[in-house]
């Protein structure tokens, strides 16, 4: 498969990866390290730059004002953006704009007018509830929490944990068991705001990753409007597996950024660093580590691209996500650590990037489905649907 650029991809792909080396990384210099957040005027100023690209709101479709771009650029960028100290979890720091939940566009018109388009304008955070403390990769038998009908509302009961920017958020989806009877028939998907009596923010929960800490939410006779569902009924895990689904390869993408700047940095500092009379590139053992990362970055990458040039053929792509998410997931560990290690005790410290991709990177192996459910995605998928 000819996976080449197009001359219209490579001259995006350059004029992002110019402004994130030459706008966004200097902002780093002065920012605590794990920050995830600029300064308004400096987001401002960054947000100006991408509109004169053309590229603000990624990942928005372009009835709803985003720019035309097809999965495959969506993707080349998304391994850009994410090219710098924040990158994995803030990438560019929302200069690109965009919106989360993309389910939201099949939303009614009135949830429309009263979520979506407020969102679009920057003037509302959303968050998506789909993981309990029973489990978040296999939503049809995990989700626990409870929905009964009372007239025109429904009443929610139960918690969600792992639930990233709930606390920052003004509404979100959160998905519920409205039919214990059922499994995957069983679920629905609510649009809750998180100013409602019964929807708690319990506590932060703290993990590797400091910026953009996940949450754990407790729900209380949690009364929802039955307009407030999103979709139909019962139809909360074909909207859950849909995203975790297309999320896939963006998520992949971006873990793609801070291990080729990493492999970069790798290969510049051996080239410059002396031991024992010689520089570090001269030895067997560091060019060995290098070119590990060459292989796993070349071949991770081509998953990655395979499954977005599925995805904009408008082919089945559900084993292709799983393969570029594991893929993607496992070999940036791997080149974030050799990288790591060949810049010795400066690779460890804050000074430099490697520390916080290391932790960060380490997540990245969990969210969006495990490489363990990955695999099993894939087993499924070749072997016949027969394996639960």
């Amino acid at each position: 498969m000819d996976l080449s650029l197009t001359e219209e991809q490579d001259l995006i792909v350059n004029m992002v990866r110019r402004f994130v080396r030459e706008e966004v990384a200097p902002l780093e210099d002065t920012l605590d390290p794990d920050e995830d957040t600029l300064a308004p005027e400096q987001l401002a100023k960054l947000v100006e730059k991408t509109k004169e690209m053309g590229l603000y709101g990624l990942g928005i479709p372009p009835e709803y004002g985003g720019p035309e771009v097809d999965v495959m650029t969506q993707t080349l960028i998304a391994i850009e953006t994410s090219q710098h100290r924040a990158g994995l979890y803030a990438p560019c720091y929302g200069a690109f704009g965009g919106v989360g939940l993309a389910q939201m566009y099949e939303a009614t018109e009135e949830q429309k007018e009263k979520y979506l388009y407020p969102t679009l304008r920057g003037e509302r955070k959303t968050f998506f509830g789909l993981s309990e403390p029973s489990g978040g990769s296999d939503p049809a038998r995990a989700i626990q929490t409870r929905a009964e009908r009372d007239g025109d509302h429904w009443v929610l009961n139960g918690s969600k944990l792992w639930i990233s920017g709930s606390d920052r958020a003004d509404y979100g989806l959160l998905f519920a068991r409205s039919n214990p009877k059922e499994g995957r028939g069983g679920v629905t998907c609510f649009i809750v705001e998180t100013q409602w009596p019964g929807f708690n923010v319990r506590r932060i929960v703290h993990t590797l990753r400091q910026a953009m800490p996940a949450t754990e939410i407790q729900i209380e006779n949690l009364r929802v409007p039955h307009e407030n569902i999103l979709g139909v009924e019962g139809g909360g895990f074909s909207i859950a597996n849909d995203r975790l689904t297309r999320q896939r390869i963006p998520y992949a993408a971006a873990c793609l950024g801070p291990a080729f700047k990493a492999h970069e940095l790798a290969l510049e500092y051996a080239q410059i660093r002396e031991t024992f009379g010689a520089t570090l590139a001269s030895r067997q053992g560091i060019q060995w580590m290098l070119v590990e990362n060459e292989v796993d970055l070349r071949t991770a990458r081509w998953f990655v691209l395979d499954a977005a040039a599925k995805a904009d053929r408008g082919d089945e792509f559900r084993t292709e996500a799983a393969i570029c998410k594991l893929a993607a997931s496992e070999a940036a560990g791997r080149v974030i650590d050799r990288s790591m290690q060949i810049h010795g005790g400066l690779g460890v410290a804050k000074d430099l990037p490697f520390e916080r991709w290391y932790r960060e990177i380490r997540i990245r192996r969990i969210g969006e489905g495990p490489s363990e459910v990955q695999k099993h995605i894939i087993a499924r998928d070749i072997l016949g649907a027969g394996l639960r």
